[in-house]
């Protein structure tokens, strides 16, 4: 299992791809594939831009990856996401057979590794892979709850508007 230091270091890789999702006016969201010990593939939300709803940053670092490694199985390698993944990415990871999912802030609406259900670790799928939570947590979520603050979506502190 690696480090807590090495974890930071490629999830701050990933915050860097969620700022470029937040200079582009979409929800701040970034992710690295990592495998021995490179960057692989990186992603950033871009459903907007993209008019694609399946344009999330862990799909399109999974893209990124299998394209770069030319295979469509990542099965040495980490992925890096600051928020945690959805159903529809929890999907594609298991999809990609990918060892190892590392991610920042929980969602307590969406989350599909522990937060609602936890797809990741089912008995019900041919593939599981480890989760690491909590990595620069606050860091992702500051993120988050700024851009939605700008977006006058919630009040300063996190609270939802009327």
């Amino acid at each position: 299992m690696e480090s807590v230091a090495v974890h930071e270091r490629w999830m701050r890789a990933a915050l860097g791809c969620a700022a470029l999702a937040d200079s582009e006016s979409e929800v701040p969201v970034g992710a690295v594939v990592v495998a021995g010990g490179a960057i692989i593939g990186r992603g950033w939300n871009r459903p907007i831009a993209s008019s694609d709803p399946t344009h999330h940053a862990e799909i399109a670092a999974i893209r990124d990856a299998a394209a770069s490694s030319t295979n469509y199985r990542l099965t040495d390698a980490t992925l890096y996401v600051t928020l945690e993944p959805c159903i529809m990415c929890a999907g594609a990871i298991l999809n990609a057979r990918l060892l190892h999912v590392v991610f920042g802030a929980r969602d307590a609406e969406r989350g599909a590794a522990g937060s609602i259900v936890n797809v990741l670790d089912s008995p019900f799928t041919t593939h599981r892979c480890d989760v690491t939570a909590g990595v620069l947590a606050d860091e992702c979520s500051a993120l988050l709850t700024d851009f939605f603050v700008r977006k006058r979506v919630l009040e300063p502190g996190g609270k939802r508007r009327p």
